[in-house]
């Protein structure tokens, strides 16, 4: 059997972040005299690059403001992670299925998401995971989801093909990057858009806890 690349999102699939990225976006919005989105309206744009993001949270911006209210909500995340105020909690079973995954000789995992780099190293330094990602796509590196480039990357760098990749995420986003991609897309039902958005958005499978996630991919 050839090798089997699975490839992670992050907020809302391995961690629930919304806490911190609902009050860094708060934030961002208020400190330049601008009406702050709702809690709602801010976990509907998560997955998305931070630009597009606020571009779609306020399409009145122009581009310099979207500059500034991107540049001002990284400043403050940077600062709530430096002072230990960030609230980003594991998933149940996370831990266990990505290292369960990580050690089986025919599995390559990689991550996608619309963090910046800083914040999967951040991650990855809380549960020694620096070994078990061969490929991180981030929103730094790459184009905002649903655009396939992340995957497209993912798949020349660690050489999978479409057949053996798969996508698993919690939004339409990631969704839409899978189909876009050519790859199977799992989505969870435990992140930040429903199930039905998700079978909306393509998904190929549904899974309700990292249980269930560890037999799917076991099967696939």
């Amino acid at each position: 059997m050839g090798l089997k690349l699975f490839v992670f999102d992050c907020d809302g699939t391995i961690v629930d972040s919304q806490s911190t990225i609902v009050l860094s976006m708060d934030h961002a919005f208020s400190v330049n005299g601008l009406k702050a989105p709702t809690a709602a309206a801010t976990r509907s744009i998560i997955g998305l690059s931070l630009e597009p993001a606020i571009k779609r949270l306020d399409p009145s911006l122009s581009h310099e403001m979207v500059l500034k209210v991107t540049q001002d909500y990284k400043n403050f995340c940077i600062a709530m992670r430096e002072n230990g105020e960030d609230d980003e909690v594991l998933y149940d079973g996370a831990a266990q299925v990505i290292e369960s995954l990580a050690s089986e000789d025919e599995v390559l995992l990689g991550i996608a998401t619309g963090k910046a780099y800083r914040g999967v190293v951040h991650l990855f330094n809380c549960y020694d995971w620096h070994d078990h990602f061969v490929t991180i796509q981030t929103a730094d590196r790459a184009p905002s989801k649903p655009h396939p480039g992340m995957l497209y990357q993912a798949m020349e760098q660690t050489g999978v093909g479409k057949a053996d990749c798969v996508m698993i995420g919690d939004t339409t986003y990631d969704m839409e990057m899978a189909i876009n991609a050519g790859v199977t897309a799992i989505g969870v039902s435990w992140g930040y858009h429903s199930p039905e958005m998700l079978t909306g958005a393509g998904a190929h499978h549904i899974v309700d806890d990292y249980s269930a996630l560890h037999r799917l991919l076991k099967e696939i």
